[in-house]
């Protein structure tokens, strides 16, 4: 198993993020403690996502499970058995030679794009595991046509957190 891991999981598996579900909640934790035990993270080689994940989350003291995956990764950041880092190019901020669609870019949160261009860059494009951002949904279907994919780890959540941000808007499909 090998993702890129957007930091709102980290967020749900420490139960700091107050509108999900218990179930959501659950599954976070649950695959978080997969990846540690037997998982490959892919991070970018300038610490992007480390920095993002330490200052959201806290390894002193641990308080949930996100927290004692983020000490996992800093334990390991060296180890390619458990880490991969992969080189991207930040030509202005948070815009990435590595995103696979300009126009769907400037879309994106800015602090997101990380994740998109760590995977576009790793060789197996593994795909990016989202907990509860559902904007991510309208663009699923334009990263999967790049070869990127998206792994919704919650779906209820995501549709539910979806018609309440965007009420009368259809619901994307999620990706298979």
């Amino acid at each position: 198993m090998k993702a890129v891991i957007d930091t709102n999981v980290l967020l749900v598996a420490n139960e700091q993020h107050s509108d999900v579900s218990p179930e959501c909640i659950e599954t976070c934790i649950k695959i978080l403690m997969r990846m540690k035990e037997s998982g490959v993270t892919v991070i970018d080689d300038s610490y992007l996502i480390l920095k993002e994940y330490r200052n959201k989350t806290s390894t002193t003291p641990e308080k949930g499970v996100g927290d004692v995956f983020l000490k996992h990764l800093l334990q390991n950041k060296s180890n390619v058995a458990r880490v991969v880092q992969v080189q991207i190019t930040e030509v202005a901020e948070h815009f990435f030679t590595e995103f696979p669609d300009i126009n769907i870019e400037s879309q994106f949160d800015g602090p997101d794009r990380k994740f998109i261009a760590v995977s576009n860059a790793h060789p197996d494009k593994p795909e990016v595991w989202q907990a509860a951002d559902c904007k991510w949904l309208d663009w699923s279907q334009t990263l999967e046509d790049c070869g990127l994919r998206i792994k919704f780890l919650c779906p209820n959540d995501i549709c539910k957190f979806y018609q309440k941000k965007f009420p009368g808007k259809a619901v994307p499909s999620l990706p298979n």
